[in-house]
């Protein structure tokens, strides 16, 4: 016996059928003696439905209200399944995040868990029932609710997992793993058996939108075993996402390739090239908690340099009216921005004993013709900003030429 804790996603749970299927899946585990803590996504579709009725009436809703209204569709879907699950002959008992009392910080909309109080969902546990638990959402110390991000229901089940010890943490979504690219792109794009926490990091910050980077976070701190599973397919051993690569097997170079289209660049254009022109720059960007991904500066001329970053898309808009308004402060002679920009990565841990993977990647984007505007790296990563319409191609050739095509690793 193994507790054993499984999140379904909104695709999972998009239909009344759909959620019989996964309440049967879930009675398959029960009745093989395991202890099962569910969580759960809206239905597919209902939180982009719920923020567009909430921009109907207001165009820029009021975040803590917003939260309110977000977070009513895991209500729904904890409901149902409980109700699928008892007709089945299996007792079931629902829980919203404040019930469950997971504790967050006031960052609505996009809040961070600060502690998870188990008690109820052992003592259900123990009673034989299967704890249904509302992914995404959490409660703040005064009692505000509030809702993790987009994908917050992949850290509500790893933190899930942490806080009961859990003997696994299966995350069933629409794919059967974690893929080298996604498929619908490159057809060719081979399903891994095993990708370590690091690279599966890496790949979620990245663009990839297989897993919530926070719920990454999560497994890789606490040591959850972490598996991605088909919520359509039965049998298959998804990929399981490992602490270490396996140290008795040659590590491929390249892992996978990850991109992300939801980039976009401002340049703040003669700003002053002196200390903490950075910071001056920077700095009202984070108090407004927009993250930022690349930062290039130029080499200084005539007492000037140009720097340039990227944000989300979603934040560009935000960002240009914070820097409108302190530009002057610093001195800077314009603000560009781009919204055409995406962004293609290359990541594996194999990349710290093999040279030259750098220099393959620019050689094959600069045979295509891909011009590339910025580069990042890490130790197991290199990143390069480009325009979208480049995108697919970039990722297709980018893929073959490190040897990702190919059958299932």
């Amino acid at each position: 016996m193994a507790l054993i804790v499984q999140k379904y996603g909104g695709t999972s749970m998009g239909s009344p059928e759909r959620i019989k299927n996964v309440a049967r899946k879930v009675a398959k585990f029960r009745a093989e003696g395991h202890d099962v803590v569910v969580v759960v996504s809206a239905m597919s579709g209902e939180t982009n439905r719920l923020i567009a009725l909430a921009k109907e009436v207001a165009a820029t809703p009021e975040p803590r209200e917003l939260d309110v209204v977000i977070s009513t569709g895991e209500q729904v879907t904890i409901g149902l399944l409980c109700m699928a699950l008892q007709d089945i002959g299996v007792k079931a008992k629902s829980y919203t995040g404040s019930q469950v009392r997971i504790l967050t910080d006031s960052s609505f909309t996009k809040a961070r868990i600060l502690e998870i109080d188990e008690e109820r969902m052992r003592r259900d546990l123990q009673q034989g029932s299967v704890v249904v638990v509302a992914g995404f959402q959490g409660v703040d110390a005064d009692g505000n609710i509030t809702t993790l991000g987009r994908g917050g229901s992949d850290t509500t089940g790893v933190a899930l997992a942490a806080a009961l010890n859990a003997d696994e943490c299966q995350i069933y979504t629409d794919v059967d793993g974690v893929y080298t690219t996604d498929p619908r792109i490159v057809p060719e794009a081979r399903k891994l058996d095993t990708i370590t926490f690091e690279e599966m990091l890496e790949m979620a910050s990245l663009g990839s939108k297989v897993l919530q980077i926070r719920s990454v976070e999560f497994a890789g701190k606490y040591k959850v075993k972490l598996r991605v599973l088909s919520s359509f397919q039965d049998g298959g051993e998804g990929t399981l996402i490992t602490v270490e690569e396996d140290s008795n097997m040659e590590q491929p170079v390249i892992s996978g390739i990850a991109f992300n289209r939801d980039e976009a660049k401002l340049t703040v254009l003669g700003v002053p090239d002196k200390p903490g022109i950075a910071y001056q720059i920077l700095g009202p960007i984070a108090e407004a908690n927009i993250d930022v991904d690349m930062i290039i500066q130029n080499v200084g001329h005539d007492g000037t340099t140009d720097f340039s970053f990227t944000v989300g898309r979603g934040d560009l808009d935000k960002a240009v009216k914070i820097l409108d308004g302190v530009k002057a402060h610093f001195g800077a002679r314009e603000l560009k921005s781009d919204k055409t920009m995406a962004k293609v990565s290359v990541v594996g841990v194999g990349m710290r004993s093999h040279p030259g993977v750098a220099s393959k990647m620019f050689r094959t984007l600069a045979e295509e013709g891909i011009n590339i505007q910025m580069i990042s790296t890490s130790e197991i990563k290199i990143s390069v900003a480009i325009e979208e319409k480049y995108l697919e191609l970039a990722v297709r050739v980018l893929h073959k030429a490190f040897g990702l095509d190919g059958g299932e690793a």
